[in-house]
Order: C-alpha cells, then sequence, then structure tokens
C-alpha cells in the first residue's frame, strides 16, 4: 500500500506508473477504468466488490470519497497495484474542503486512455447519473436502489432521469429470476391470467421483475409482501393450474407446473461482487433495462 498525503491527481498518476515499472507489469492488459464516487461508509464494500470483479475484468479502480466541509482543499490517496488487488489497480483518494465538489478534476488525469470508463455510485446517487461531473465520462452508469432509504422513490427516480447506458444491481438482482421465469415458459406462453409476486417489503427488485412481467406478458402482475429473503415467490396462474417458482431460504428454489413433477433448482443470492462483475460484462446500453425502467411508473 502506498500513501500520499496532500497530493495530487497528476502525482497519484505518476505513483500508479512507478509502482507498475518497478513489478514489471505494464497497464496494457486493462479493459476499462471504474470509477466509484462513494461515502465512507459504503466505499469499503464496493471497492472489496470491484477488486473481486477485477480478477475477470482487469481494471484501474478509482475510489472517490468527497467529504466536503470548511477546511483546507486537500487530496489524500492510497495507492494498490497487483499483489492482493489481483491484476488490477486501485487508488483509494479522499477529497476534503472544497475539492470534495470537483472530483472530476482529480479522476480525469488517472483515467486510462482509450479504455472504457464506467461510473459506479453504491449508495447516493444523482437525480441524472448521465449528467453528474462524473457521469459525464462514462460509458456505463451503475447505482444501487437497494441502498437508498427509499428504494421506491430510488426507482422512480433512475425511471425519470434514465438515460442509454444507466443500469442498476436491483436488476442484475433479478438475472436468475429472469432465466428461470423465461425457460419455465420457453414451451409457449399459456393463457397467463395474472402473476403474483412475494418478496419482503420495499424489495426494489421485486417492482422491476413486476414491470418486466408486465411489459412481457401483457398481464396484471401484483406484488404481496412476505418475510424474505429478498423475492421468495412468482406465480402464474393458469387455467390449467399454477406455474411458480418458489424460494424461501435465498438458496434452492422449486419449479412447479401443472401436469408437470416439481423441479428442484438453484436460484441462490449472489454476493456484491458477483453483482459488479455482471454489469462489467456488458458496456453497451441494456435496452431491456431501459423499456422496464422508464415504462414501470408509467
Amino acid at each position: 500500500m502506498i500513501r500520499l498525503d496532500d497530493t495530487s491527481g497528476s502525482a497519484v498518476a505518476a505513483a500508479i506508473a512507478a509502482e507498475r515499472r518497478r513489478l514489471g507489469s505494464p497497464t496494457t492488459g486493462m479493459v476499462l477504468t471504474l470509477l466509484i464516487l462513494s461515502d465512507e461508509d459504503n466505499a469499503s464494500d464496493a471497492t472489496n466488490a470491484a477488486v473481486e470483479a477485477a480478477r475477470q475484468h482487469p481494471m484501474r479502480i478509482i475510489t472517490l470519497i468527497p467529504k466536503p466541509g470548511k477546511v483546507a482543499a486537500r487530496l489524500d490517496a492510497q495507492i494498490s497495484v497487483g499483489g492482493d488487488q489481483g491484476p488490477g489497480e486501485v487508488a483509494e483518494l479522499r477529497l476534503r474542503g472544497e475539492l470534495a465538489e470537483f472530483s472530476n478534476s482529480v479522476a480525469v488525469p488517472l483515467l486510462l486512455p482509450d479504455t472504457p470508463v464506467v461510473a459506479f455510485w453504491p449508495g447516493d446517487c444523482p437525480a441524472v447519473p448521465a449528467d453528474d461531473h462524473i457521469g459525464k465520462h462514462a460509458q456505463r452508469r451503475i447505482t444501487d436502489a437497494a441502498a437508498a432509504t427509499d428504494p421506491v422513490a430510488a426507482l422512480r427516480a433512475r425511471s425519470t432521469g434514465y438515460r442509454p447506458g444507466d443500469t442498476d444491481l436491483a436488476w442484475a438482482r433479478l438475472t436468475p429470476w429472469r432465466s428461470v421465469l423465461a425457460s419455465a415458459l420457453d414451451q409457449g406462453v399459456p393463457d397467463i391470467a395474472e402473476v403474483g409476486i412475494e418478496a419482503e417489503p420495499g424489495n426494489p427488485s421485486a417492482l422491476l421483475l413486476q414491470a418486466w412481467l408486465q411489459d412481457a406478458l401483457r398481464v396484471g402482475v401484483v406484488v404481496r409482501d412476505s418475510e424474505g429473503p429478498g423475492i421468495t415467490a412468482v406465480r402464474m396462474s393458469t387455467p390449467t393450474g399454477d406455474i411458480s417458482v418458489s424460494r424461501s431460504d435465498g438458496i434452492h428454489a422449486v419449479l412447479a407446473r401443472p401436469g408437470v413433477p416439481d423441479s428442484a433448482i438453484a436460484l441462490r443470492r449472489r454476493d456484491y461482487a458477483a453483482l459488479v462483475s455482471e454489469e462489467l460484462r456488458r458496456l453497451d446500453p441494456d435496452e431491456v433495462y431501459g423499456r422496464t425502467i422508464t415504462g414501470m411508473f408509467g
């Protein structure tokens, strides 16, 4: 760990380059730059998740932790290259005083040339991420409605502020559910009368699943409260009986269909690092998410 106190963005970039030369490891294998804009409470978890994701997507991770206040402008940095951080690079930057309002001026000199930029807000995020001074530099912008005090209000803000390239970890949490439900209907969609979703109160993924199913099936979808964890069941009513996927323990699920023996399937809730890694696999706009988030409050 290299520590630089009261430094500058260019000095941090020079220190990373010097450490790379010392290790004899070039940056040519880096596929992107990840900018994490976070408070102190969420910075550690977000950075650790990004470090795990870097084992699949070698990248430069820049965690920006603004600390505004009536103090002198100052930048303190901690830098790690290789080693326990895998093939990536990590720079945790704490911006104090007036500098906290201009984090883009610190981040820009650290962006890898000719590679995509991804911005990630693990906690609070701007109303329109694409218009943020950090979001303007990013092709992909990741938020997490589940971390908000009011997840429903957060999703509404994502809906009105959506721009192509935006995504949310609440959507990534749905990937296994969407795969299982699509597989259950892959032999033809029967006459589905209605759909019920059971999930712990205020779960943003359940609301996104509701909007996705309404768009895909063109039927009414109701969300009901359960004890969790997360989404616990989806039941689709048909004239011949219910098609259901139920998961009470967050790990194993049972798929039930009329006239077919029940099937046990793995439907484990994934950890933070797996969610971040999934979102980094694609850098083009997710059109299905865009259609779902913009239509869910229409």
